[in-house]
């Protein structure tokens, strides 16, 4: 398993990968600076797809949102799971970006505990829909 952490505060970066390594420590972290190096990261054949994409939304050159619509754009990348992981605690934003296709809105909690049962809760939900529905394609 892998995810793909965007985000041009390395800080924040670090503190997530720690907390995801804490979660499962075999899940491999792939990190850019901004949407602009994520997209040509994600363009690249040799990169393998990131099971996840944790995305922040305030960032320099190509923002989190304009990440977001490209990647839904994008045959190859539309099905991976986009988190919108972000300082922002905006209601209407976070329905907005859902609209478009994020799988979830998370507001970047301060504290690293709280991060890790967030990827945690992120994981665990990310397994039930696909286990619903693969059974459902099953029937």
């Amino acid at each position: 398993m892998s995810f793909f952490i965007v985000d041009d505060d390395v800080d924040d970066r670090n503190l997530f990968i720690e907390a995801v390594k804490e979660v499962d420590a075999t899940i491999e972290c792939i990190t850019a600076n901004n949407g602009e190096q994520a997209l040509a990261l994600l363009a690249d054949p040799g990169t393998s797809l990131p099971d996840f994409i944790f995305l922040d939304l305030r960032m320099p050159r190509i923002d989190g949102k304009k990440c977001l619509i490209e990647l839904k754009k994008n045959e190859k990348l539309k099905h991976i799971p986009v988190v919108i992981f972000t300082t922002s605690r905006d209601v209407e934003e976070s329905k907005e970006l859902k609209e478009i296709g994020a799988f979830h809105f998370i507001s970047k909690p301060n504290d690293p505990e709280e991060i890790y049962y967030l990827i945690s809760f992120v994981l665990d939900e990310h397994w039930s829909v696909s286990n619903a529905n693969d059974s459902q394609k099953s029937i």
